[in-house]
Formats: structure tokens, sequence, C-alpha cells
């Protein structure tokens, strides 16, 4: 099976006001409430993907209690550690005339050095039975920033491959681990690498930067699509994946549509570079619809004839 760890769960209400204000006050027009955090969002759309997923995490308080139960209506399955802190709560403003969003992200409960112990605990126990394990989103502040590399290390261990998309502190810490995939987005990429990337080859460099700092396989992921590096030590490969331009519903989760669906495809034994077509396929599939981690499998099939795949490594012989 493929595990999903999600250390600050959240209730996401997202909400869509046309021609949205600051100061104003607005009628929505549109509004979900969901279970949410990226490792949730990834478990969501792993399941709607048809392949075998636990989400494990930590969740507490009436707020815990409520993800439990919208979890348990998507007959999503879970194991998580419960906290004696109550779990938080985010909001997504989405201005469908414009396109904008706007985020506000509660910080997330205070966690106990037992309370992470217990988890890790039931991780490694939930991890003998698994292929492939996602530590995926932020983390409360007062989780110690290498609690992610710890994660990393326990799961070598015992053969389990991880898979971490972060940012910041952990995701430094979680790169001198040596996990087996990272999958930062731009800002979180250039952050972890120490430059901005103004063209597609300082691109390619933060990517092999990642690579440098740890990652056995990196991803850069964008709105478009991706740029990676791919393969085991022996034939890795840089890609450029881009998906079709479209109109979106909304972004929200888009990430993490991306993130499921490259795990779905490299958990079925799929070639790094149909991995990566599959997941950008899946990410651009999730901007037709409202809500994290919502996404219809029938339709990502239809559009995957349209992902452009380059090979970066033949470009660069070429010029």
């Amino acid at each position: 099976m493929i595990l999903t760890v999600t250390l600050n769960a959240a209730i996401d209400r997202t909400i869509a006001v046309p021609n949205f204000r600051q100061g104003r006050r607005h009628r929505a027009v549109e509004a979900s409430t969901m279970a949410g955090g990226k490792g949730i969002n990834v478990a969501r759309a792993l399941k709607l993907l048809g392949r075998p997923v636990i989400a494990t995490g930590l969740a507490g308080g009436p707020t815990g209690a409520r993800l439990m139960e919208r979890l348990a209506e998507e007959a999503i399955l879970t194991d998580f550690t419960w906290i004696g802190g109550d779990s938080r709560t985010n909001i997504a403003v989405i201005d469908p005339t414009t396109g904008e969003q706007t985020e506000i992200n509660e910080r997330g409960p205070d966690i106990s050095a037992e309370e992470l112990d217990r988890f890790l605990e039931k991780l490694i126990y939930l991890a003998r039975g698994a292929r492939l394990c996602v530590i995926a989103g932020s983390q409360p502040p007062s989780i110690p920033a290498d609690f992610c590399a710890r994660i990393v290390t326990a799961l070598k261990e015992i053969d389990v491959e991880a898979i971490v998309d972060t940012e910041g502190e952990p995701l430094h810490a979680s790169l001198r681990a040596e996990p087996a995939v990272v999958t930062p987005n731009v800002g979180e990429a250039e952050e972890a690498v120490g430059h901005e990337f103004n063209d597609p080859e300082e691109r390619l460099a933060g990517v092999r930067g990642l690579v440098e700092l740890g990652a056995a396989e990196a991803i850069i992921t964008s709105e478009r699509g991706c740029v990676a590096i791919v393969g085991d030590s022996q034939g890795r490969r840089a890609y450029e994946v881009t998906a079709p331009a479209q109109e979106p519903v909304s972004t929200v989760g888009s990430g993490d549509a991306f993130l499921a669906g490259y795990v779905a495809a490299r958990y079925e034994g799929a070639a790094p570079r149909d991995c990566l077509a599959y997941g950008v396929a899946c990410g651009a599939e999730s901007t037709q619809h409202f809500g994290a981690g919502s996404i219809h499998r029938e339709d990502v099939e239809h559009l995957l004839d349209q992902i452009e795949i380059a090979d970066l490594e033949t470009r660069a012989a070429v010029s």
C-alpha cells in the first residue's frame, strides 16, 4: 500500500467570492469544507485514482474529530495519532472573476515530544506493510525542524521509499537524510538551493542542486508542469513536462494532485518519465474542480495524450 503523512492536518474551507476586495462585505457563490493538509489531499486523490492508501498523521480536539468524520465519509482509510491540541482550520477565498486566490492558514497545535514518539512508533508499524510513504505539507511550529528527517531515516531502515513535499528547514533537514524523492514548488526550491530561477536553465540547475543536497530524485513543480531529474543513479535523466493551457476553476491543491498522480504511477512500476506525465495530467485535471485533491480518473486518461515531455539531456546535447 501507500502511506501519506500529514503532520499539520486541517479542516479546509474554500469559498468562491466574485470581485473579492479587502475591507468589503461579500456574498459567497460557492463553498466547500473538506478534510485537508497536503498528505490528506494526496490520499484523497490516490483513492480516486484507485490506489490502496492509508492516511496517517496527527489530529486532535473538536477540529480533529471533524477531520476524522469527513475522511470516514469519503471512505479514506486512516490511522492518526491523537494529540491534546486542537487541529487547525484553513480558509481559501477564490475570486472566479480573476482566478486569484487568497489563503489564510493557521499555524497548528502544540505537539509534545511524547506525542511525536507515539506517532513515529505507529508510522513504522504501518510502514512495514507499505511500499511508498509520502510526507507532505507544513508542520506545527512546536515540532522540531528535523522531525521529517527522522521519519525519512526510519523509513529507509525498513526499505520504504520516502517522498517528501515540504518547505523551509524541514526540507533542508530531509534532504540531508537523503530521501527517495523531493517535490517542492518553485518558491520552495529556490529557498532550498539559495537562489531564484529566472529562466529554464536556472530551474534545471535548481533541480540538480536538490539532488546534490541529498535527494535521489528531485522534481520542481509549477503551474503548468514540472522540471525533474529522475531515475536511478545509473540512469538519471532530466525532463521538462508541461500540460496544455486551461482555464482553471481552482488551483487549490493542484500540486497535491500532481504528487498523487506521480506516486500512483510509481506504485504501479511505470517508467520515470511516464510517472511525471501522469502526475502533470492529474495536477492539470484537478484545476477543473472545486476542492483540493478532487480529480476524475477518466478525464486524466484523456488529458495524458496532450502532455508534452522534453528530454533536457537530449536538448542539451543538440545545443
